[in-house]
């Protein structure tokens, strides 16, 4: 398997994405007569499968020998793993509609996009019997379940950090303020980071959520013009300070190895990876915004059998819990606890807290009708979000 991780968002994948919001705003979040049905059963296995994942999540040994949940698979399935890893929602989003992959890990500003532009099939867990083994609280939610039907089962759920280098930021930071707040961003102007991608506006109306309440933002990803256009300058004026926007995981680990980003927006798999011991990840007293992932099958899958073989397999606790202790997230079910190398991976990433998990404000797909239940504006959409975002980067 060979890891690939595009290095910049495709201005075609921006269109893509305005264009399904369309669809999405229409048909009031992706019901379709015409959307595919689920199967009832399961045929033969066709032999192959094609996913494409975040990075971390589809692991065979090609990347480190002692990291592989793929090689178990294909000897239990003879379903045999190609996978291709991408940086963002937006980049998934355009790779998803060419067809080439059955299998799409997809975080909550994906999913509505996938549902409404029909790339998405509905998921019959039925099929899958590790679906019952997964924590309630994220089964059917507005991210996996639309209109009633499921279209996909969870992997794992976790947060954006503040990654920083001890040896160069001082006094450690407890607050987003570190790379949000002028005086402050000001002392490593140059080496601040953050993650490219327009869903990052998020992170920035959750600062504000906490630090202006006048602004009344009760939703990061539901904000109307005030609250929209106060993000986004706060977001320009970072954008004095900022060195670098990644989405390419490996370019934000080099940067932090090689000093030329000291503190930025993270996963904590970036955190695991950095050969540097004064790199740290902290989950600031604001909260964060986070990922609850969906695994979704296309409805254009060529490999529909081997499809359903991977979301049972990726949903069973051993597997689980090796791909989402790799990545750094909560796994999805109790059980995968009991699978962990590390004896306090699920009481160091909270798994099963539900209190810890409504905390995070999970990824969503903003649109028009506002997700915060106001009825009485209009709320800022994806594509306005999107020419927002190329905007500020300019």
């Amino acid at each position: 398997m060979r890891i690939t991780t595009r290095r910049s968002r495709r201005a075609a994948g921006a269109l893509l994405a305005s264009s399904a919001l369309v669809v999405l705003a229409a048909c009031g979040g992706g019901d379709s007569d015409e959307g595919s049905k689920p199967v009832e059963k399961l045929g033969k296995t066709e032999g192959k499968v094609s996913i494409l994942a975040w990075p971390g999540y589809v692991e065979d040994g090609s990347n480190d020998p002692k990291v592989d949940w793929v090689s178990a698979f294909e000897d239990e399935t003879k379903c045999q793993v190609t996978s291709k890893t991408y940086g963002t929602s937006d980049e998934a989003f355009n790779l998803a509609k060419t067809g080439d992959y059955d299998v799409i890990a997809a975080s909550g500003d994906l999913t509505a996009r996938m549902v409404a532009s029909e790339e998405a099939a509905e998921v019959n867990t039925d099929l899958i019997p590790n679906y019952e083994k997964v924590y309630d609280f994220l089964k059917n939610k507005e991210w996996n379940t639309f209109d009633g039907k499921n279209y996909g089962v969870p992997h794992g759920y976790g947060a954006n950090l503040l990654m920083y280098n001890e040896d160069e930021v001082t006094p450690a930071p407890t607050s987003w303020s570190a790379v949000f707040e002028p005086e402050e961003m000001a002392k490593y102007k140059g080496k601040i980071t953050a993650y490219d991608s327009p869903i990052y506006i998020a992170d920035a109306a959750l600062y504000l959520m906490k630090h202006q309440p006048e602004l009344k933002i009760e939703n990061p990803y539901s904000l109307d013009d005030k609250q929209f256009d106060a993000a986004i300058d706060l977001l320009k004026e970072q954008r004095k300070h900022v060195g670098e926007y990644w989405s390419d995981y490996l370019k934000e680990i080099s940067a932090f190895e090689t000093g030329d980003s000291v503190i930025g927006t993270t996963w904590q798999v970036i955190a695991n990876s950095v050969q540097k011991s004064k790199v740290k990840a902290i989950l600031p007293e604001e909260g964060a915004t986070g990922w609850s992932d969906t695994w979704m099958i296309s409805s254009k899958a060529k490999n529909p059998n081997c499809a359903y073989k991977w979301l049972n397999y990726i949903e069973s606790p051993k597997a689980n819990a090796q791909a989402t202790e790799y990545f750094g997230e909560a796994p999805n079910s109790k059980e995968a606890c009991d699978f962990a190398s590390d004896p306090k991976f699920c009481e160091t990433f909270k798994a099963g807290d539900e209190e810890f998990a409504s905390q995070l404000w999970y990824w969503r797909t903003p649109v028009e009708e506002c997700l915060d239940g106001r009825k009485d504006v209009k709320c800022k959409d994806y594509s306005e979000w999107t020419k927002a975002w190329t905007a500020i980067k300019g």
